[in-house]
């Protein structure tokens, strides 16, 4: 039985078939930290999905598909409900190159092909699975990378201000009110997170407001709200600001 209810408990690397497909509805759920032997696609066709690791978090909306390789630590949390799909490939399937974190744009073959794949028996023969598998690959491999993940800096002064701003306690200030929220100077904090995001703190301010914008948008937020919500002056200039890192409007974005 590939759907499988929240409350049942699951692990893959017991179950004995090369490919393993799982569907399930959720409405609130944190996996905790865990990792499997297997590689793992993971989407969701409605709903919004947060992915973490120790250093870096990306956000999972019904345009994109996560991959994440074998033995690679990471969480999976969601707030609202969320039509959960997830496959899980044996090693001895997987590509030379499949074995990196990544987001991917997820069109609309590929999504029918996960559909599908979420849903086979878990005995199904792997020869009735081959044609299926060599166009998922092809998809797969073809499909626009998306860079929709942060670095999470490893002073744990700044980790537990994340941590808050993730519980959607506050939002990121400006440079010089978090210097002082973490007791550093303006110059330290910039050092930092270059050193360690690849990124201003500034850039990376931004960066979490648009993970957050398409997390709030994709969970039913309007843009009005979600404008309000993260401090934008008006509706204009959050979608220009959302227009600047997407190259679309929310909306567009979120109904191609």
């Amino acid at each position: 039985m590939a759907f499988l209810s929240q409350e049942r408990i699951f692990n893959p690397d017991q179950i004995d078939a090369a490919v393993i497909g799982i569907a399930s509805d959720f409405t609130s759920h944190d996996s905790g930290l865990h990792q499997h032997q297997r590689a793992q696609l993971l989407f969701a066709p409605i709903g919004c999905m947060t992915i973490e690791s120790d250093d870096q978090q990306s956000i999972l909306p019904p345009t994109m598909a996560a991959w994440i390789p074998p033995h690679f630590a990471h969480r999976v949390s969601m707030r609202n409900v969320v039509a959960y799909r997830s496959i899980y490939f044996a090693p001895s399937l997987l590509p030379d190159n499949s074995f990196e974190f990544t987001i991917l744009n997820v069109n609309g073959l590929l999504k029918e092909l996960i559909e599908r794949m979420s849903f086979w028996p878990w005995d199904m023969p792997i020869d009735l699975q081959q044609n299926t598998l060599n166009l998922f690959w092809e998809e797969f491999h073809s499909a626009p990378k998306q860079n929709l993940t942060l670095f999470i800096p490893k002073d744990t002064r700044i980790k537990q201000h994340v941590e808050h701003w993730n519980q959607g306690k506050t939002l990121p200030s400006f440079l010089k009110e978090f210097a002082k929220d973490v007791g550093a100077s303006e110059k330290t904090i910039t050092r930092i997170f270059l050193k360690e995001t690849g990124m201003s703190y500034q850039e990376w301010r931004q960066q979490w407001r648009l993970q957050k914008a398409i997390e709030w948008l994709a969970e039913g937020k309007n843009v009005r709200e979600t404008a309000y919500d993260l401090e934008f002056s008006s509706d204009s200039a959050f979608i220009e600001f959302f227009k600047k890192y997407q190259r679309q409007t929310p909306h567009k974005y979120f109904n191609k």
